[in-house]
């Protein structure tokens, strides 16, 4: 049971064709894209995902190309901070953590890491998955069929590894009435190191966020709505409907919003949490956002992506292949992980984007409070899910100097 196809070349995928790799797994990982996926938000290392990343041998490489964010402030209209919450907000467990990364960053250095020996094959997918008593035979839309001991789906929220083998996103998907729209915009804002939240009545949210380029800023658009109706592949709809719902707002959103037309790295989705019963199926096993997106007001999805490739990769090294045995040892050491990091944030989507201006003031009120509360060391600990989990020395987990 040594070799393996992962599908989805992102952080969840690269990760664990660096460890499948360094436990002597023939590995080949099918990527949509035509090359890595670089460019995205930032992403945070914190807890156990700094530890995997550490044992890696990466987290130097990846302090290096941090992006330099002190914390994150919540702005009114004239752009007035009215509650902070620093990188040490109640012992770091604030929304911006420990090592704030670019995606693309971290994905490039997982790539670099993964040796000569791994296979990457882009701008393909696969179409079917098709299981026996002894193999996977895989159909790809652009190269001919291949037969693997094991598939894995780490290919995002709206995996089609999932849809093939487990059945319909309808099954799995849970929303959570809101939607978050991303880009890259030129740094007309002034944007430094500190990120910067503004609010509006309507449940309507805009951020900016700096970038390790200090010519770009990161753009954060979110607002609570009802299920809507466009097409995933159509950009140019997904930017219509975000004019649309911020269109008179104030703030940098005029200028947002200009800067969003001209956005090469849009990304628009509905906030939605993935929850499963079991993520293998026979020879197959789900990784990352394909089987337990936590989703963006969740957060520490990468870090799940992250803990679960070392988790799934340590225990088929551990059961020598047994897929059987590894991939019930990874449901066993991954499930409670992922329940606490599926809650949400104080407040939910009513905490990330209030209804009124009067629930606005009560929330940076209460952030404003909340380290000096006596009860703010529970608080903290409450908050502190990248923790929640204690990772296993597998065989040759630790990067050798």
């Amino acid at each position: 049971m040594t070799n393996v196809l992962i599908s989805g070349g992102g952080v969840a995928g690269t990760a664990l064709a660096y460890w499948l790799h360094r436990y002597g797994f023939t590995v080949t990982v099918v990527e949509r894209a035509p090359a890595p996926r670089l460019g995205g938000h930032t992403v945070d290392l914190r807890g156990a995902a700094r530890e995997v990343v550490e044992r890696m041998g990466l987290l130097q490489d990846a302090r290096r190309v941090a992006v330099d964010s002190k914390g994150m402030s919540y702005v009114n209209a004239a752009g007035r901070r009215v509650a902070d919450m620093p990188a040490s907000f109640l012992g770091g467990v604030g929304v911006v953590g420990e090592v704030e990364i670019l995606r693309g960053d971290l994905i490039e250095l997982l790539h670099g890491a993964t040796g000569d020996g791994t296979e990457y094959v882009f701008d393909d997918t696969i179409t079917e998955v098709t299981q026996t008593a002894e193999n996977v035979r895989v159909a790809f839309e652009r190269s001919a069929p291949r037969v693997f001991d094991l598939v894995v789906g780490a290919d995002g929220t709206h995996s089609l590894t999932r849809s093939l083998v487990f059945g319909p996103e309808s099954r799995f998907r849970r929303d959570l009435g809101c939607y978050t729209a991303y880009f890259t915009a030129r740094n007309v804002f002034g944007i430094q190191d500190w990120e910067l939240f503004h609010n509006m009545p309507g449940q309507k949210l805009a951020a900016l966020r700096p970038s390790r380029r200090p010519e770009d800023a990161k753009v954060l658009f979110g607002f609570a709505s009802k299920p809507l109706e466009y097409d995933h592949r159509d950009q140019r709809r997904q930017k219509e409907l975000v004019a649309e719902v911020f269109a008179g707002a104030g703030w940098h959103v005029p200028a947002m919003l200009r800067e969003m037309e001209a956005a090469t790295d849009f990304y628009f989705d509905s906030a939605t949490q993935i929850v499963m019963d079991s993520w293998s199926h026979g020879r197959v096993a789900l990784l990352g956002d394909a089987g337990f997106s936590p989703s963006p007001l969740g957060g520490n999805g990468t870090g799940l992506a992250l803990v679960g490739a070392y988790v799934l990769a340590g225990e088929l090294a551990a059961a020598g292949g047994d897929h059987t045995a590894a991939f019930a040892a990874y449901e066993r050491e991954m499930r409670d992980f992922v329940r606490q990091n599926h809650q949400l944030p104080p407040g939910g989507v009513n905490g990330f984007v209030p209804k009124s201006r009067t629930a606005i003031r009560m929330r940076d009120l209460s952030i404003r409070l909340m380290p000096h509360l006596p009860w703010a060391g529970l608080i903290a600990k409450a908050m502190n899910r990248a923790d929640a989990v204690t990772l296993k020395d597998y065989p040759y987990s630790r990067a050798r100097a």
